[in-house]
């Protein structure tokens, strides 16, 4: 764990990887249907919104609430939310309609996140990152 300690930003890593496996196991008990693919984009919880808020934690505890560095973090974090609930979302929902209208090819339609899937995500990315601050 000194390595951690001394690389925080491992941790956000960590996180990520971490969701990413909950993801498959959550999306696997919910509809029964296992996909091997780390880093799928949709789905519950959000690894995006895991990984920004675990980052935002560690630059809040490594330099402080005050700090510009967690303002861009911050920002950082916020615009990821938004874009995962948005401008995600509604490309993942226009790729659905268009599949619809034609045959020749198959676009993705789990590209955002509903909100419950970000708060998930951040709720995720707190709890772990904690865990692994209060284990380093």
């Amino acid at each position: 764990m000194e390595l951690f300690r001394e690389y925080l930003f491992l941790i956000p890593l960590v996180v990520l990887v971490l969701c990413e496996c909950t993801k498959i196991v959550v999306e696997g008990m919910r509809t029964g249907s296992w996909h091997h693919h780390l880093f799928h984009p949709g789905g519950m919880p959000s690894g995006h919104s895991a990984f920004v808020t675990s980052l935002l934690i560690i630059v809040w505890r490594k330099l402080g609430p005050s700090s510009v560095e967690f303002t861009i973090a911050f920002v950082f974090a916020c615009i990821v939310w938004y874009d995962a609930m948005s401008a995600r979302r509604a490309l993942g929902q226009h790729s659905e309609v268009i599949n619809r209208l034609q045959d020749w090819k198959h676009f993705s339609e789990r590209l955002g996140h509903s909100f419950s899937e970000v708060l998930a995500g951040i709720a995720f990315g707190c709890v772990v990152t904690w865990v692994g601050i209060w284990l380093s």
